[in-house]
């Protein structure tokens, strides 16, 4: 279906009373500026989480949804799966946006954020390889290895209480112009959106295979990729098993690796 003006504002995932996950809107015009993306807000009482936050061009949209949500002083995390523009390019106005917020991306990306114009780096909390724990509220958020999914530094993160899992880059589907939902609702007629970007962008079958039986460990009710439609009930376990069967990255492209003469 093609995006509606409903879907500019934040739609809430989850909601027990004092723990809230929202997702943070899409706008028609997003497809015309580059590949679609989802942002990701957690709420637990007062303090707030964000998660790939995004890229320049839709940095207003997310702005103006967190703020309606919550008061930017009280963002305690920022996550970042990887370093991807459209994960991390609006880093620095969101270092000047939430004052008091934590910057949290893969100890191997650290050394690049002055890059992108972050002024200091006492805010930057680096992730290590293993992952680790983050308390937000009264409720616990897991950054959980996905390295080389596609990045070599790449994190999921893991909401406990909600039992969602943010899964950045893997589940990314590619929606064709005047084509979005939301939620995954045919599996096998998704499958289509995803398989070519998950052959070329995740570059180890080992690697799918150890991080789909890491997340069966955590049997979480809901994935939510950065990019694409969200999982939810029957459809988890049908995307845990076609990447299970899926084989990526080198393995599909290895016979690319000799020399021509063109």
């Amino acid at each position: 279906m093609p995006i509606k003006k409903i879907y500019t504002e934040a739609y809430l995932l989850y909601d027990d009373g004092l723990h809230k996950v929202f997702w943070l809107g899409i706008e028609e015009a997003d497809e015309e500026k580059g590949i679609l993306t989802n942002q990701y807000m957690i709420v637990d009482g007062n303090e707030a989480a964000l998660l790939d936050p995004g890229g320049y061009f839709i940095f207003d949209r997310v702005a103006r949804n967190v703020i309606s949500k919550i008061d930017p002083m009280n963002v305690k995390y920022i996550f970042f799966s990887h370093q991807d523009p459209d994960v991390l390019g609006t880093i620095n106005l969101w270092y000047e946006e939430t004052p008091n917020a934590k910057l949290a991306i893969s100890s191997l990306w650290v050394r690049f954020v002055p890059h992108l114009a972050v002024t200091g780096t006492s805010r930057i909390i680096e992730i290590p390889d293993e992952g680790t724990r983050f308390k937000l509220g009264n409720s616990s958020i897991y950054a959980l290895p996905a390295h080389y999914l596609h990045s070599p530094g790449n994190f999921s993160f893991y909401d406990e209480k909600s039992g969602i899992f943010f899964s950045g880059d893997i589940g990314a589907a590619a929606f064709p112009e005047g084509e979005w939902y939301l939620f995954v609702d045919n599996f096998n007629e998704h499958i289509k959106y995803m398989e070519g970007f998950h052959r070329r962008y995740m570059s180890s079958t080992k690697a799918l295979k150890a991080w789909v039986r890491m997340v069966r460990e955590v049997s979480p009710k809901v994935i939510a990729p950065q990019h694409g439609a969200i999982f939810e009930g029957e459809n988890v376990g049908k995307f845990l098993d076609w990447l299970e069967s899926l084989e990526v990255g080198i393995d599909v492209y290895e016979h690319l690796f000799r020399f021509r003469k063109l």
